[in-house]
């Protein structure tokens, strides 16, 4: 599929050379998809699973340093617990659906991780994370955004995600979102607890609110 330059129809995502125009209609394959930001390694994108391009935009100092907390601790818990890999927000997950999105946080088992090739691990990695961690802004509008970022969960849970935790900082709040089912919105916790699923897995909410 040709990637031709229409400003009139495009969305627009950047790298840090120049603006990267593309067609409001583009669909792209994975593979597409996967050769774009090879191109454009500056830019930061996902795909949904009807093959359009979905243009991120950096986080603020607030959320960066919130999911550096939460990385450091799903880092030791790791450490800790073998059996568990953990990916940080760079990281392009290839979803059964054919989308290519990249949580804030997650897990996946060292299980899983280990039937899979040198070449799959070192490209977007084909399946679902077990654990998927979203960090919201809701004062974000676009692809950031708390509805966009709903958005993600079901799609997370719809593709086999064991669990999914997305943290609402502003509100001192999380949604949990189980394997199947409604989410449950969890208020005033000091620790998140992930249950029988991830043995020994918490999270120490007061030091991912304060940064």
């Amino acid at each position: 599929m040709s990637l031709a330059t229409n400003q009139t129809e495009a969305v627009a995502a950047f790298d840090s050379r120049a603006r990267l125009w593309l067609p409001a209609d583009l669909r792209l394959t994975p593979e597409q998809f996967e050769r774009v930001c090879a191109e454009n390694p500056e830019a930061v994108l996902e795909l949904a699973a009807d093959g359009q391009l979905i243009a991120m935009t950096p986080t603020g100092g607030e959320t960066g340093s919130r999911n550096g907390e939460l990385i450091l601790q799903l880092k030791l818990f790791t450490r800790s617990n073998r059996g568990w890999k953990v990916f940080d927000s760079s990281t392009g997950f290839r979803l059964p659906d054919g989308s290519v999105l990249s949580p804030d946080a997650s897990l996946v088992s060292q299980q899983r991780w280990e039937t899979l090739s040198t070449q799959e691990r070192r490209s977007f990695v084909p399946l679902c994370p077990d654990l998927v961690v979203e960090l919201a802004s809701p004062s974000d509008e676009g692809p950031r955004g708390l509805t966009a970022l709903r958005r993600k969960m079901a799609v997370y849970q719809a593709n086999g995600a064991r669990l999914g935790w997305l943290l609402l900082p502003d509100e001192c709040a999380v949604e949990v979102w189980p394997a199947s089912g409604e989410p449950q919105r969890l208020e005033q916790l000091e620790w998140l607890e992930a249950g029988s699923e991830f043995p020994g897995l918490r999270l120490e909410l007061a030091e991912i609110w304060a940064g």
